[in-house]
């Protein structure tokens, strides 16, 4: 199988930072009246995160249902302006580019989306869905692109002759490998993957995620996976960032944190994954969180855990002060947390 991609050629060496982000916040304004719009508040969707991806890694970013990953992961790619911070992709910071310039870095970087319906355009062939951002980008004419095209769905696992086909006539998981082939289009260095299989019956899950991976050793892919399932994290990433109320809680390699994580939220998400072993699932305490998220909207004063955190206590200013972002090294791995208590 031949993919028309010099891997030589993009092969870099590992492990120097691709991905830099220094307090990225991303706040909503909230407003009211329909001709002269006024501001009452604001949705601290991502408040105050900074993180480091890897050239080569999976970083996996976990945490519930609104907490702000995927708006941290549009912000990446600047899709959500930041309110303030930087993004610092390849050296530059994507924040302080012109949309000319910006147009540029983003061939660099891609994204792939949660749900494989809404996100293919339904009056696109699967050919044009393919070929759009290297029409955008002009990066390639038209017979070489015709050519390309077919080369990626064979990558992807599609049949070429389907190249004139529409959306509406493939399953799901054949939905997502031709989103994940738009990706690869214009050839990225970086992609954002937002819950790629949370959509998708268990069954085609693997074979998506062992696509990802053969791909990430292919083209030499970063990524950022997205997800709530933790278990899928485990597999697919280098290192896991636990996510709460827009903020980072705790940062170290997957096998670290599952072996011994640090924080109490991250100790609550982890015994909620199930153990395929009866003795061992029967044996073990879970940790079971009361009430819900707050809302970011009106975070709460201090660590923004401390509404539902078993272990907050007033004379640590739990409820009083933010905690710092500290680096508490295990097993000579990196291994960051924001609690007071650790």
């Amino acid at each position: 199988m031949t993919t028309g991609v010099n891997t030589d050629r993009r092969r870099t060496a590992l492990g120097d930072t691709l991905v830099e982000l220094r307090n990225l916040k991303v706040h909503f304004p909230i407003t009211t009246g329909l001709m002269l719009k006024r501001t009452v508040g604001e949705v601290r969707a991502v408040d105050g995160v900074t993180l480091s991806i890897n050239r080569g890694e999976t970083l996996g970013l976990v945490g519930e249902s609104g907490c702000g990953k995927t708006t941290l992961g549009r912000a990446i790619l600047m899709l959500h302006r930041p309110t303030s911070g930087q993004v610092i992709f390849e050296g530059q910071d994507l924040t302080k580019l012109t949309k000319q310039r910006l147009r540029k870095a983003r061939r660099r970087m891609q994204m792939i989306f949660q749900d494989p319906f809404s996100s293919l355009n339904p009056r696109m062939t699967v050919g044009s869905i393919i070929a759009e951002p290297i029409v955008i980008q002009g990066a390639k004419k038209r017979e070489e692109r015709e050519l390309w095209v077919k080369d990626l769905m064979r990558t992807v696992g599609l049949n070429p002759h389907f190249v004139d086909r529409y959306p509406h006539e493939f399953s799901s998981g054949q939905r997502q490998r031709i989103g994940i082939a738009r990706a690869l289009s214009v050839e990225p260095t970086f992609i954002v993957a937002d819950e790629p299989v949370s959509a998708l019956d268990v069954s085609i899950q693997a074979q998506i995620i062992n696509l990802l991976g053969e791909l990430q050793e292919r083209f030499n892919l970063t990524f950022l996976f997205i997800a709530h399932d933790l278990s899928v994290v485990h597999h697919k990433s280098d290192r896991v960032a636990v996510m709460y109320l827009g903020k980072i809680m705790e940062v170290t390699d997957s096998k670290g944190l599952y072996a011994n994580p640090l924080h109490p939220y991250t100790k609550a998400l982890i015994s909620a994954v199930p153990i395929p072993d009866p003795i061992v699932e029967k044996n073990r305490e879970a940790t079971v969180l009361s009430g819900d998220m707050p809302s970011p909207k009106h975070p709460p004063a201090g660590c923004p855990f401390n509404t539902r955190c078993p272990i907050a206590l007033k004379e640590h200013g739990c409820f009083d002060r933010l905690p710092e972002w500290r680096r508490v090294d295990a097993d000579g791995n990196p291994h960051w947390v924001a609690c007071h208590r650790v």
